[in-house]
């Protein structure tokens, strides 16, 4: 390719739309961990519950699929890239 075609690919290059600042990275991070362990373990206890039958099943199961879903959510934001 020739330096002139390259040269007119990268003159329109534009700084990514997409950035977020550290700081609210680390505070969503936080967020997530936060709201995950309280669901799971809120999640569990309500799960006993139903076992021994004082409440129905449909609390535990929405609360475990939220704690799933933030620790998904965690582990894409600090993954590897």
């Amino acid at each position: 390719m020739a330096p002139e075609r390259y040269a007119a690919y990268v003159a329109n290059l534009e700084k990514r739309s997409g950035y977020t600042p550290r700081r609210v990275r680390e505070k969503r991070a936080y967020q997530l961990v936060v709201t995950g362990g309280v669901t799971g373990g809120v999640g569990v206890i309500t799960l006993v519950l139903a076992i021994a039958g004082v409440i129905g099943y449909g609390l535990p199961v929405v609360l475990l699929i939220v704690s799933v879903l933030c620790v998904v959510m965690f582990r894409r934001m600090v993954g590897a890239r």
